[in-house]
């Protein structure tokens, strides 16, 4: 649904919030409210917020993970692998 349909004045959400939350729910699609004709909050269902705040959350990992590379503060795979089986040799066991 395009967002000019998704925008409703507070009076329609107050007149209409069961309607409107059980549409968001099943289309999983947001609201804008608008106050004095402005932007003023979005209703989102709690799946769709949750599915941004993981995806916010992965860019934020890779974001720093760039940030790393261009410092120079990474280690090469083989290097990584080595350590890896240096440690687990120092505990008696290789991994299966």
């Amino acid at each position: 649904m395009p967002y000019s349909q998704q925008i409703k004045p507070i009076s329609y959400f107050k007149d209409n919030s069961a309607k409107v939350i059980a549409e968001i729910r099943q289309t999983r699609e947001l609201l804008i409210i608008t106050q004095n004709g402005e932007a003023t909050c979005v209703v989102q269902d709690i799946h769709s917020w949750e599915q941004t705040q993981q995806t916010i959350a992965l860019l934020k990992i890779l974001a720093l993970g760039r940030q790393q590379v261009e410092r120079g503060e990474y280690s090469s795979a083989k290097s990584v692998f080595a350590k890896l089986d240096e440690d687990m040799d120092g505990i008696g066991g290789t991994p299966e």
